[in-house]
């Protein structure tokens, strides 16, 4: 029933710059917790960023300072601003995010299909 999709991937030069979005729809009664993740063909898929209801967030040590991550509750929706992109970002991105459906009474993680991300010159 909940549904994420996202958009915004794509090929972009190294030191560019990509926003990824995120909205879930559905039977939505509440979002906690929503992040972003990457993985690459044959690499572990990893945490990029997370950010919570209230808007705290966490980020991978290797996109501090380059990487924002932000949402807008009303929409329930995630972005993922990214600058000075480099190779080694290359991957497909997928966002999670945990939602209260209208027919259940707790929290349940629900993944998008995933947006690709190429940074090469």
């Amino acid at each position: 029933q909940v549904r994420l999709v996202e958009s915004g991937g794509g090929l972009v030069q190294p030191g560019g710059s990509l926003r990824l979005s995120c909205e879930a729809s559905g039977r939505i009664f509440d979002i906690n917790a929503m992040g972003w993740y990457r993985q690459a063909p044959g690499k572990q898929r990893d945490l990029v960023a997370s950010i919570t209801r209230g808007g705290s967030t966490n980020y991978a040590d290797s996109v501090k300072g380059r990487f924002t991550i932000s949402r807008d509750n009303a929409k329930n929706t995630v972005y993922l601003q990214m600058l000075g992109l480099k190779p080694e970002d290359t991957a497909v991105y997928s966002c999670k995010a945990g939602v209260m459906s209208s027919s259940v009474s707790y929290y349940k993680d629900y993944w998008g299909q995933g947006t690709q991300v190429t940074v090469s010159s």
